[in-house]
């Protein structure tokens, strides 16, 4: 099901597309969707900006990847993500953002106004950029993680823990994010496996002992998950002791991956001040980047919260500096 194909973008049963190679000149520019490329837009839109919103690879980002959303505030009964993500476009479109399917794949941010081509084609030309391309979320690359994605795997505890309530589940990872997943988890679930590729944790020694101390975390050191199984949901997960080269199941009902994410700044990286990972780096209280009137917003800058309600938080930041950068410059 496509749920975001813009029906004002159709015409005769196709798609409107700008002329191949045609520059086009914007006052905002939005790169990503997502709770903070929303929220952005939306302010944005208010402010009379006229912003254009290219969705990218991944329409509505991370959370159309999630079946239910409980922790977003204005939801008292939950909400699926891919709902959620569809409500938060129409929003931004009632005030006017122009959303458009595409992927921006080159940037020179070398001078105003800044060129982004978009699906390697068309140039925009825009005088103030906003970037939410989010982080993606590394996983094992296990086709069971595919099948079973929504279904009992996640790649975050925060989001999804309180489904697993009283049950086991497995974190996979050994350094401080996969800790505090697990010490999240461990507060919720019965019982919480922690899969440790290497003998020994990467994580810090006082988070390693954080999750040593807790009764019902048990950690399977030199173990690798080789697949996740079930029915229609997970029951469970094959593990490969690296010691006696032995396979064997641990029952779980939630598969949660902590092995990092990947921040999506590649395009931006040449011009844009970023941390060794890549995420890219903001002024104290801003979303303003090393560059004027290029804002970042959402899981692209944020490497510590990742959370829906915090990136349509700076997403609103990103809007708000923006109208004021455009202002100053009287554009």
């Amino acid at each position: 099901m496509e749920l975001f194909k813009p029906m004002d973008n159709i015409e005769n049963g196709e798609e409107k597309t700008k002329p191949e190679g045609e520059n086009e000149k914007v006052r905002c520019l939005i790169i990503g969707s997502g709770p903070a490329g929303y929220t952005a837009a939306i302010y944005a839109a208010r402010a009379n900006l006229k912003p254009v919103l290219y969705e990218g690879l991944q329409p509505g980002g991370q959370l159309t990847t999630t079946t239910d959303v409980e922790n977003f505030p204005g939801y008292p009964e939950g909400i699926s993500g891919p709902v959620m993500m569809e409500d938060l476009k129409k929003q931004a479109e009632r005030f006017g953002t122009d959303t458009r399917w595409g992927i921006a794949t080159a940037a020179d941010l070398s001078q105003q106004p800044y060129k982004i081509t978009i699906d390697d084609k068309q140039t925009i030309e825009a005088d103030s950029v906003i970037i939410a391309t989010g982080a993606t979320a590394k996983y094992m690359g296990l086709e069971s993680e595919s099948k079973f994605m929504g279904y009992g795997v996640s790649a975050c505890a925060t989001c999804d823990g309180f489904f697993y309530k009283g049950q086991d589940v497995a974190v996979v990872g050994g350094g401080d994010s996969a800790c505090e997943e697990a010490l999240y988890l461990a507060g919720l679930c019965k019982k919480v496996y922690m899969i440790v590729r290497r003998d020994v944790f990467r994580a810090s020694k006082i988070m390693a002992e954080r999750v040593q101390n807790v009764d019902n975390i048990e950690i399977l050191f030199e173990h690798l998950p080789k697949e996740v199984v079930g029915d229609q949901n997970v029951n469970g997960v094959i593990v490969h002791n690296k010691k006696t080269g032995e396979d064997y199941k641990v029952e779980i009902q939630g598969f949660f991956l902590a092995i990092g994410h990947t921040p999506n700044s590649q395009v931006f990286a040449e011009y844009l001040d970023t941390d060794d990972v890549g995420y890219i780096q903001t002024q104290p209280d801003t979303a303003k980047t090393n560059i004027e009137g290029v804002l970042a917003c959402g899981d692209v800058q944020d490497s510590q919260y990742r959370q829906a309600v915090t990136a349509a938080g700076s997403g609103c930041m990103a809007a708000m500096d923006a109208e004021r950068y455009l202002s100053e410059k009287g554009l």
